[in-house]
Order: structure tokens, then sequence, then C-alpha cells
């Protein structure tokens, strides 16, 4: 499983123009999936984001995590970081996980950021989404449940 984290003001997700997921200051998280991917890969990563300490404390020191600060997370599923660009032009898609594996791994990770007591907000799995969002700091990470 991969998952670019952003830390984020404000996000929200439409689709057909109407808002399917809304929150404040918190993560905005795109994941990926891939064929191998387990519930221990997706345990792992949810786990690691709501404990990451990068949200700064009263000292402008990254020492706070999402759940200190009692952030959000918008999560977009995101098959495409698993293209691979090494050949031609056009990327292939070849790893990123069947959509039915897919929306298995992207539920049970959302249910397991959820468990965690964090608030989690979605897009909608396999739809063209605008996803919108302020990046605070701007800080950025990539995650990858296999490194």
């Amino acid at each position: 499983m991969k998952v670019v984290l952003q830390r984020s003001k404000e996000a929200k997700v439409l689709v057909d123009s109407e808002v399917k997921g809304r929150i404040d200051k918190g993560l905005v998280l795109l994941v990926g999936v891939t064929h191998e991917d387990r519930e221990k890969d997706a345990d792992y990563l949810a786990e690691k984001i709501v404990n990451l300490r990068i949200f700064e404390d009263e000292n402008e020191k990254m020492n706070l995590s999402l759940k200190d600060t009692e952030g959000s997370i918008l999560s977009i599923s995101q098959f495409t970081l698993y293209g691979d660009t090494k050949k031609g032009r056009r990327p292939n898609f070849m790893d990123a996980a069947k959509p039915d594996h897919a929306i298995t791994m992207y539920d049970y990770f959302n249910d397991k950021l959820k468990s965690l007591g964090v608030h989690v907000e979605t897009g909608v799995f396999g739809a063209m989404m605008d996803v919108s969002f302020t990046n605070d700091g701007p800080v950025t990470l990539i995650m990858d449940s296999k490194s």
C-alpha cells in the first residue's frame, strides 16, 4: 500500500460538482493499493499515520500527531500511485490492484483509521473527483507499507 500524505489546513472532494467529503485541519491521504496488499499493510499505515508527529507544537516544532491535534482525514483512493512510467510515454497501471481487491482494502484502511479515533471523510471509489486543499507547511510525505 502506498499513501501520499499531505498536511492540510482545509480540504474537500467533489464528484459531479457535489461535495462528498470535507475536513478542516488535518491530513489529505492519497491511497493506492497493489495486488499483494493485505490487512497488515493497512494496519501498519493507519497506525503510523495517526501517530506520526508532523504537526507543530507551541514551540513550532513538529512534535504533535494527528490524534494530539484532533485533526481529521480526507482519504482519496488513488490507483495512479502504482503507475509505472519506466517505458514509453503512457503509464502502465498493472501494479494497481483490481477494483474488487482495491475497494476492500481501501474500505478496511479507512475503517482502521476510524477505529483509532480519527474522523475520516472520503471521496467516491473509482469516480472522477475534484480534490482541493490548502497544503499546510507544505508538508508532504510518501509512505509505503513495503518499505
